[in-house]
């Protein structure tokens, strides 16, 4: 077995929560935390959404969601469930209809904003298409869109407003004897986003999907979101999360598991364990852990592999990686395997070197797991 494994004193003990399903995708109960994440291409435009759809599943996305704003946009739809490699979640705002013919297209799920989406009555007809095509739901309360009478009662957008929307749109949902429902209720900012969850978790059993909206860009939104996410999911609450950055769908679904691998609740490719690099370094870290990240991408087996750039942290960080490289002098380093001493290798030679025995030890991984099964 991989020696990237989950020792007591880490463990993260789940809330329960009731078992839904998107698509074939089972999200609560004991079910793996799933990651999405949304397209930003014009839907009408099928190929280009197709294209970033089956880069996203490359990526390891489990579930992935598509706006639907139009007529034309719901029409496409059918094309792009047909070719997909994951359930769609068609995304729907505003008009009530475009959540009937979304259900009618063949998603998954229909994501539902209780702030803009209309009468309850107009959310009685979204879930008699859900019912009738199989299809799950998510109420999405967001802090910029909640409805007049709720920020007319608490001032502004704060935990109770967020968690008392929800509320009244399960209940409008259980009402309706359907219950194939996740919630999420999010905020761009981090505390009320995370006080809203952590109120939503005592007051219901369903699915939570979590996220920091609007996070920002690339690095300020990972930041945003790993601190968020990422002590939510600490405490055990969250059963599906999506990462919104202003970037590639493909960035979100990376940094989604890199926050789910940090925190050992979900584990797919290779965990690099490398130094920041100083003066000690016997090899130039920055450049090496940047290569192995762009050639090691395909491999998706769960291990470990620490590269460190010299003796001082190197050999105590190599024996708890399946792989490992330390420098030291001369112009070579010392290969662990296993987690032991193995023998030396020339810097000039370790990249390719090391990427064989990543993809060799992921092979023995996967024998070793299948003869278990």
């Amino acid at each position: 077995m991989s020696l990237n494994h989950v020792r007591p004193w880490r463990n993260i003990y789940r809330r329960k929560s009731r078992q839904i399903h998107v698509g074939n995708v089972p999200i609560g109960g004991d079910a793996p935390i799933a990651v999405q994440t949304m397209t930003n291409t014009l839907t009408t435009d099928v190929a280009a959404t197709i294209a970033q759809v089956q880069a996203a599943a490359d990526a390891g996305a489990d579930i992935v969601r598509v706006s639907v704003p139009d007529q034309d946009s719901s029409k496409a739809l059918k094309e792009i469930v047909k070719e997909s490699p994951v359930p769609i979640v068609a995304d729907i705002h505003f008009h009530y209809k475009r959540g009937i013919e979304a259900a009618e297209a063949g998603a998954a799920c229909l994501r539902i904003n209780p702030g803009n989406i209309g009468s309850e009555e107009r959310v009685r007809e979204v879930i008699k298409a859900a019912r009738d095509n199989n299809c799950s739901m998510r109420i999405g309360v967001n802090a910029g869109s909640l409805e007049k009478h709720l920020l007319e009662k608490y001032g502004e957008p704060c935990p109770d407003a967020m968690v008392e929307s929800g509320l009244d749109h399960i209940k409008i949902l259980q009402d309706n004897d359907f219950h194939e429902f996740k919630i999420s209720v999010k905020a761009s900012d981090v505390f009320l986003s995370a006080a809203a969850y952590q109120a939503l978790a005592e007051a219901t059993d369903a699915p939570l999907h979590l996220g920091i909206t609007e996070a920002g860009g690339l690095m300020s939104g990972t930041i945003k979101s790993a601190i968020g996410l990422g002590n939510l999911l600490w405490m055990g609450i969250g059963d599906t999360i999506r990462v919104s950055l202003s970037a590639d769908p493909v960035e979100e679904v990376k940094v989604g598991y890199d926050i789910l691998k940090s925190l050992g609740l979900r584990h797919r490719g290779v965990n690099i364990i490398s130094c920041p690099s100083c003066a000690r370094q016997g090899f130039n870290v920055i450049k090496t852990v940047e290569t192995l990240e762009q050639r090691l991408e395909h491999v998706k087996t769960p291990m470990s592999l620490s590269i460190i750039g010299c003796v001082v942290n190197g050999p105590g960080e190599a024996l708890m990686t399946d792989v490992g490289f330390t420098g030291g002098g001369s112009g070579h380093g010392m290969v662990y395997w296993a987690g032991k001493q193995d023998h030396k290798i020339s810097n000039d030679d370790m990249v390719d070197h090391i990427v064989e025995l990543v993809e060799k030890r992921a092979a023995e991984i996967e024998a070793e797991t299948e003869a278990a099964e």
